[in-house]
């Protein structure tokens, strides 16, 4: 089996007499973009900060199979990371912050040069810092967390301050990237660009892990609706709710479908009652509502 390139075990942090992480435990396999998602104050980024070594936690932290603990972590110079805000030097450019952090290797400034065309920073990478809008901040962070080409990268709300251009050029990078082999361990509340995201999902609950799964997986636990207008809305409603369906609106009439439930046996019972059917649409749950029930059961 292949070596994880993060292996979290048993993980648990308290603050004072609260609790703030209980016994968490995942893997992140080679080359996969996971989602870390949960409400805020749920522990996302107190794992991650136990992951970098940023506070100490109790528990077992592996990075491609080297143990990392919070006074030996030699293990996080191949790991990348944007916690909360971008630490910048306000006074320095752009070029030369990436010039500090870059690992000095014959290649340095070819990496520092590639990472700033592939986010779009050339218009303003050789002002000072401290002119930088919010949007720009970000941007300076994810580079920094990018420049010495780790093979694993934990992104921590990466999408914050950026507009939907900005948005849309990081999830791309991000992919190409993991095209390449390298991980990734995103938390982000904007749960609409992680579904474009993450292939895996860790949900995390009150400091608790509630589910390890998979994208796929948990848009498959998505409901499924069918949406019909027809010209007696009210009484088709009653009809459907008298053979046992779940109706869950009346005008139009819109019927929860369960796995055993077909259209053509919907349809076929209002047009047995003399109901004319207008129009048929499917719906489907989204992403923030699976997340939402999951973390409810």
């Amino acid at each position: 089996m292949e070596t994880a390139a993060l292996s979290v075990r048993r993980l648990t942090k308290s603050f004072g007499r609260k609790q703030a992480l209980h016994h968490v435990s995942f893997d992140c396999q080679p080359g996969h973009i996971v989602g870390l998602i949960g409400a805020n104050g749920a522990g996302k980024t107190t794992i991650m900060k136990a992951i970098l070594s940023l506070i100490k936690a109790k528990g077992d932290i592996t990075i491609n199979g080297q143990v990392s603990t919070f006074r030996h972590h030699a293990a996080l110079a191949d790991v990348g990371a944007l916690i909360e805000y971008p630490g910048i030097y306000p006074y320095l450019s752009g070029r030369n912050q990436m010039k500090l952090f870059a690992t000095p290797t014959a290649d340095k400034n070819q990496r520092i040069q590639t990472i700033i065309q592939e986010l779009h920073m050339a218009p303003y990478i050789d002002r000072r810092v401290k002119g930088y809008s919010l949007g720009m901040r970000q941007k300076m962070g994810i580079a920094l967390a990018l420049v010495n080409n780790p093979s694993l990268v934990i992104l921590d709300e990466p999408m914050n301050g950026l507009d939907p251009q900005a948005t849309k050029e990081l999830r791309e990078l991000i992919q190409k990237k993991q095209a390449s082999g390298t991980t990734f361990l995103i938390s982000s509340h904007i749960l609409s660009e992680l579904q474009k995201l993450a292939e895996d999902l860790i949900v995390i609950d009150h400091g608790r892990v509630v589910q390890q799964t998979t994208m796929r997986e948990l848009l498959a636990r998505n409901q499924h609706f069918l949406s019909l207008t027809t010209d007696q809305d009210l009484r088709a409603a009653g009809i459907l709710a008298e053979n046992g369906y779940l109706v869950t609106a009346h005008a139009p009439v819109r019927v929860q479908l369960r796995s055993t439930d077909t259209v053509a046996a919907v349809l076929k019972i209002l047009t047995t009652y003399g109901v004319s059917i207008e129009d048929v649409q499917h719906e489907d749950g989204d992403f923030e509502q699976s997340v939402l029930d999951l973390i409810r059961e």
